[in-house]
């Protein structure tokens, strides 16, 4: 077939001439001639066209293409190639399943209760090391519930906490500093509590943003604003700003009462601090992330119009990615258990669904505060895992945890889909009591005539 298309090529163009007279001066006859020559070559491109064409098969191809093929699609293919960086989770770049490992050097008082660890910063490298800063509770008696908590008795698993930090060489053995921020003296924002914390670097110094309580946790939901302390260096000291830096929103406004998980980002030429609120009244409970800016860490942050920018997910976790910003929607939500991305910044969309995705994820970001308009991704970070140990000893845990959400790493282990799990852990989900009891007394009713 191309031999043939070739011949008659040769052929054509070695007569396209012939039925145009030509003469010195004809200015008429060559301006016939190109047109007959622009023509000829016409039809030529439309013969492999159409020979192609003829070629392809009636149903959708055996062979998936890489790019959208020019054909009637149902909703589904169409979103396949419209919504998805890639068509296949293998060629997904914001595609990848999470591996876990239990991080060594942490001591956890052998399980009782009165020692937890949870919502780590991102992780950041310097001075030749991995640091990281996390939710640090060491009080007397395990979390009471707030009927029950005092001066000394936590009401939840992040009340009565510090901020403290540890340091690694390799992100798998760690080793505790101590405290970072301390709780501050009444009225002070996070007197009762400081937690959640996550870290900046803007223009050589360190801040680090948290959750700063003004009354025991639980008495009404998760009441808190945001504060921050500065530093010129990761090992402190630091110094407490002892003022809101995002405050809560109006009443009636969706995060009226609460600012959780600030996580900042440079970007733009600013700072963008992405947050979680809860609102709705717990009628359900609804989780929403939204988004605040300012040219100065200390603010003022204006917050986005927009808000809430992400309508699922629970802690905020987020890094560039290309000329965005890409993030996690984990267990809350209509788009749990997916990976996001926003060209933009604030605008997201569903880029993966993934599974067992971690939870409180504080990643390495390499590119965080570089202000990149070429986000690179992420492979590695910290999360932590909650409700540890017997129901009147839980606490929570750090973990590591890995993936493929890079542009530089090709791990395909990270790409499978398929998940397997134990007999054991599936059954640890079962029907409660009253669950079953339900069921059992409708399946014994007799048919409906």
């Amino acid at each position: 077939m191309q031999e043939s298309i070739a011949t008659r090529k040769t052929e054509a163009v070695s007569t396209v001439g012939e039925g145009v007279k030509q003469s010195p001066g004809n200015e008429r006859g060559k301006e016939q001639q190109m047109e007959h020559v622009l023509l000829v070559f016409t039809a030529l491109l439309l013969v492999p066209l159409a020979a192609l064409k003829a070629q392809e098969p009636a149903g959708f191809p055996y062979l998936l293409p890489a790019m959208k093929p020019v054909r009637p699609l149902s909703a589904a293919m169409e979103r396949l190639y419209d919504d998805y960086l890639a068509p296949t989770p293998e060629a997904n770049e914001l595609y990848s399943t999470f591996k876990f490992t239990a991080l060594e050097g942490l001591d956890y008082h052998n399980g009782d209760g009165t020692i937890s660890r949870r919502d780590p910063s991102k992780v950041i490298r310097a001075n030749g090391k991995y640091y990281v800063w996390f939710t640090h509770r060491q009080t007397a008696a395990p979390p009471r519930g707030p009927a029950n908590g005092t001066a000394t008795i936590p009401s939840t698993d992040w009340d009565l906490s510090e901020i403290w930090y540890a340091t690694s060489d390799d992100g798998f053995k760690w080793q505790e500093q101590g405290v970072a921020i301390p709780r501050p003296s009444k009225p002070h924002p996070g007197w009762r509590s400081v937690s959640t914390a996550d870290i900046l670097i803007w223009k050589g110094r360190y801040y680090l943003y948290y959750q700063g309580f003004l009354e025991m946790s639980g008495k009404r939901g998760d009441d808190c604003p945001v504060t921050a302390s500065v530093a010129d260096s990761p090992d402190g000291p630091w110094t407490p700003y002892n003022k809101i830096v995002i405050s809560n929103g109006a009443p009636g406004e969706w995060d009226q009462y609460s600012i959780h998980d600030p996580y900042p980002l440079a970007y733009k030429g600013k700072i963008y601090l992405y947050y979680k609120s809860d609102f709705n009244n717990a009628q359900p409970h609804v989780r929403a992330h939204g988004l605040a800016t300012a040219d100065d860490p200390l603010g003022p942050f204006t917050k986005h119009p927009l808000n809430p920018i992400m309508n699922s997910g629970h802690e905020t976790t987020l890094f560039p990615f290309m000329e965005g910003i890409a993030a996690f929607a984990i267990h809350n939500g209509l788009e749990h258990n997916t990976i996001q991305y926003a060209p933009d910044g604030v605008n997201f969309k569903i880029a993966a669904v993934s599974s067992l995705m971690p939870v409180a994820a504080g990643p390495y970001v390499p590119d965080a505060f570089t202000d990149t308009k070429d986000g690179r991704g992420i492979t590695w970070g910290l999360c932590h895992v909650t409700g540890v140990g017997e129901r009147d000893k839980q606490h929570s845990i750090l973990a590591r945890f890995d993936c493929d959400l890079s542009r530089d790493v090709n791990d395909p282990a990270m790409k499978q889909t398929d998940l397997y799990l134990k007999p054991e852990t599936y059954f640890s989900q079962g029907l409660g009591k009253g669950q079953r009891e339900w069921r059992e007394r409708a399946a014994r009713q007799p048919e409906a005539p």
